[in-house]
């Protein structure tokens, strides 16, 4: 596959800080708010429900990568434009490259990307809230896949990897990868690990984080720019 599955979970296990600045609240939230039954073991039950959670989200970032990649790959056939995917392949490596200065706490122009997608959010959101707090594990399942759909830079930029594949089943496959690789974050902000949370979001990390990301942005665009020669 010419997008590595295992760049993009490490993406998504870089982007832990982010993921646990942005989602962490909610996610402890909708923790504190499962109906726990004191005869059972409730540390299993705790996450159950965040795996339940958890997985609609990968969904959500699943279905979003696979439409992603039909669309960019339709147009490509549609049009049969020269080097179009390799533009794409380009501009991928440019948000990357944006990714690690937002994570890093660098640079924070990626905010506006989040603000673009607020759009949709609205009209998500209200359908989100009727699912909250969750009752069951299949309710906690609807609860993750419309809190998918919440604004996220992170997510924004691994979905530029799903266009530049320009093939639905490789772009649904990044993207189930990229969620896998925030599951750690997230499912410690569900059973409220602190000790994680805190090292996530220390300095030293976000900034190696950071430059992580920058480095395989650039990588990213030196591959393309040769596909260009």
């Amino acid at each position: 596959m010419e997008y590595s599955l295992s760049g993009a979970l490490l993406v998504g296990l870089m982007g832990a800080g982010h993921c646990f600045g942005m989602c962490g609240g909610l996610v402890g939230a909708l923790s504190g708010q499962i109906p726990l039954d004191p005869k059972r073991n409730q540390l299993a039950e705790i996450l159950l429900y965040q795996f339940c959670y958890n997985g609609g989200r990968i969904l959500s970032y699943t279905l979003a990568g696979m439409l992603c990649g039909a669309l960019a790959g339709g147009i490509g056939l549609l049009f049969s434009i020269d080097n179009y995917l390799i533009v794409l392949r380009l501009f991928a490596g440019v948000m990357m490259i944006f990714t690690g200065l937002y994570v890093a706490r660098l640079w924070f122009g990626l905010v506006k990307v989040e603000a673009a997608g607020k759009w949709l959010w609205r009209f998500i959101q209200p359908l989100a809230q009727r699912f909250v707090p969750m009752r069951t594990p299949v309710q906690a399942i609807i609860a993750g896949i419309l809190w998918g759909w919440l604004p996220c830079g992170l997510v924004y930029s691994m979905l530029t990897w799903s266009i530049a594949s320009g093939n639905p089943l490789e772009g649904a496959l990044i993207m189930a990868a990229f969620g896998v690789g925030t599951l750690p974050a997230l499912i410690s902000a569900g059973v409220a690990t602190k000790n994680l949370a805190l090292w996530l979001q220390s300095k030293a990390v976000r900034i190696i984080s950071g430059l992580a990301l920058i480095g395989m942005g650039i990588q990213t665009i030196l591959v393309g720019i040769g596909q260009l020669g």
